[in-house]
């Protein structure tokens, strides 16, 4: 399985941005779908998980309410829309993966995740 995630950069304040994440090598509806982000030198920090199908999804506090998690069956794909950006959103992003859905503690951690991809940068102006 291979992660790829694309859409970050650079956008002011109040901005919007649209993260997808394009998964290959086995089809979306078997897995667990999840965002994580990450400051230099900070460890990984959940952002948001879903269940395939949209059953179940949880969102940090931080991010509730300004970001949602949604996944594209047909086009293999997850992504992560963020609105109302702040400049501590700043943070490289990282998609990932899951093959089952653990209790929801163990589900915001990275451990619950098997596949990973290549981080994306988000930086937000002030």
């Amino acid at each position: 399985v291979q992660l790829q995630a694309s859409g970050g950069g650079l956008v002011q304040t109040g901005g919007s941005l649209k993260l997808s994440c394009k998964v290959s090598g086995r089809t979306l509806n078997t897995y667990v779908l999840g965002w994580f982000r990450q400051a230099p030198g900070k460890e990984r920090e959940f952002v948001a998980y879903s269940s395939w199908n949209g059953a179940r999804t949880e969102y940090a506090d931080s991010v509730k309410g300004r970001f949602t998690i949604s996944g594209d069956t047909a086009r293999n794909t997850v992504y992560l829309q963020m609105n109302s950006l702040k400049p501590e959103d700043t943070r490289i992003y990282f998609c990932a993966v899951a093959n089952m859905m653990f209790d929801s503690v163990i589900q915001k951690t990275p451990r619950a995740y098997a596949y990973w991809g290549e981080g994306t940068l988000v930086t937000v102006s002030s």
